[in-house]
């Protein structure tokens, strides 16, 4: 169930909101998509305690705030909303952290959020494309795509970027050889990586960069603000030549699961992890374990014909 953008709170819970956002901005070294994320969740929190959970004037405040409260949102989220474990823990670590930053900030006695547990969840493999799919995409895109869609997706699919990374990498960071290459990439919390770029990635990289203004810093830069291309105009550009290739809901992210498939066929865990930019292996795993489609096949080979 899809949760309402920007639900409606009173006015102090307004104010416990803006109060923590200024916080957020001014004082924590955070992406602004992470900050978004923060107040979403929180919002979503606020509002819901005012509807169901508030006193009789349907006011919140820190201070009201028990730990049943929270463990109710949590049965909420699951039941009700029906919101997978990855989106209800992430909703509840917000929560934690404001709840967190409260008690640093003595608004609270103490933290209700800290004997709350987050939901057990089953490791799932990533979706990815499969062969015919990924063959579809790069017919469509070839066919009609501009260059800088058919490189942008290249890359995705031959160097298992993030969107972000993708978008915000500069010209001086792509370094070209005669049989060698790679991207100099800032990933997240600021790590450092270089990426080796394939045969395939150094021929569409080396007729893209002749085409690119003298002036142009951003390798992708965006066409109307000179800036760097935006995620959801990258999330765009993947979904028009998916769309062509009569593919359903693929997202630049279900590019990099497939580079992270392909490479864990023959390359070892700790080497992916490092291309990938992943701080541990329990995330780089994922990609040997088998897809839904994967397990139907395997059960599939003892059914009675």
């Amino acid at each position: 169930m899809k949760r309402q953008a920007m639900p409606q709170l009173s006015p102090s819970g307004k104010h416990a909101l803006a109060a923590y956002e200024q916080i957020l901005l001014e004082q924590e070294d955070l992406a602004p998509a992470s900050v978004r994320n923060y107040l979403s969740d929180v919002r979503h929190f606020i509002a819901w305690y005012e509807r169901h959970m508030g006193t009789e004037a349907h006011i919140f405040t820190p201070q009201t705030i028990t730990t049943p409260a929270l463990t109710r949102y949590r049965t909420y989220l699951q039941i009700d909303q029906r919101q997978r474990p990855a989106s209800v823990n992430r909703s509840l670590v917000s929560l934690k952290c404001y709840f967190g930053w409260a008690k640093q900030k003595q608004l609270i006695c103490y933290d209700p959020s800290a004997p709350v547990k987050l939901v057990g969840q089953e490791e799932i493999a990533p979706r990815h494309l499969d062969d015919q799919e990924e063959q579809a995409l790069r017919v469509a895109v070839t066919k009609e795509g501009i260059l800088r869609d058919r490189v942008s997706i290249v890359l995705l699919l031959h160097t298992g970027l993030r969107a972000s990374e993708i978008c915000h990498l500069r010209r001086d960071q792509v370094k070209l050889g005669k049989r060698s290459g790679n991207l100099e990439v800032i990933g997240k919390r600021n790590k450092y990586r270089e990426v080796p770029l394939n045969a395939t990635a150094r021929k569409v990289l080396e007729e893209y960069l002749s085409s690119l203004p003298s002036h142009a810093v951003f390798l992708f830069p965006s066409g109307k603000t000179k800036g760097a291309l935006s995620e959801r105009m990258l999330g765009y550009t993947v979904k028009k030549y998916a769309t062509v290739a009569k593919l359903v809901d693929v997202s630049p992210h279900d590019l990099r699961h497939r580079f992270g498939y392909r490479m864990a066929e023959s390359v070892p865990l700790h080497r992916l992890a490092q291309i990938m930019g992943h701080d541990s292996l329990d995330t780089t795993r994922l990609y040997i374990q088998g897809t839904k489609q994967d397990l139907q096949q395997a059960v599939e080979t003892i059914a009675w014909a």
